[in-house]
């Protein structure tokens, strides 16, 4: 007789209580990491940040209008980083059909 469930305890386990039984430990485990300085409660509402809000300076940054794409608008890090991206998307991609091409030819 199926009850249509996935997991079904046999009627024997359940008659005789000597399932899974909950066990609660006599002491706490020890602490793993340290504990905090501030608990949420002594903190209070206020919040600190640790450096200056940089979000309305990229705002204004990113939303000049000076024709110059969005991701080079933060200068030679930027243009570097998108060079070094292109040249190795080529150059993969040139990999790639040359591996193409030497793995289509037939052994001799």
């Amino acid at each position: 007789m199926s009850t249509g469930t996935y997991f079904s305890p046999s009627r024997a386990l359940i008659r005789s209580n000597q399932g899974l039984r909950v066990t609660v430990p006599m002491e706490a485990p020890p602490m793993i990491f340290a504990t905090p300085t501030k608990y949420v409660s002594e903190a209070g509402n206020t919040v600190e940040y640790l450096g200056h809000n940089k979000v309305p300076d990229l705002q204004k940054l990113f939303q000049k209008s000076d024709g110059i794409p969005v991701h080079l608008k933060r200068g030679l890090m930027d243009k570097m980083l998108y060079r070094t991206t292109m040249g190795l998307t080529i150059g993969g991609t040139l990999y790639c059909l040359m591996a193409l091409y030497i793995a289509a030819q037939p052994r001799k």
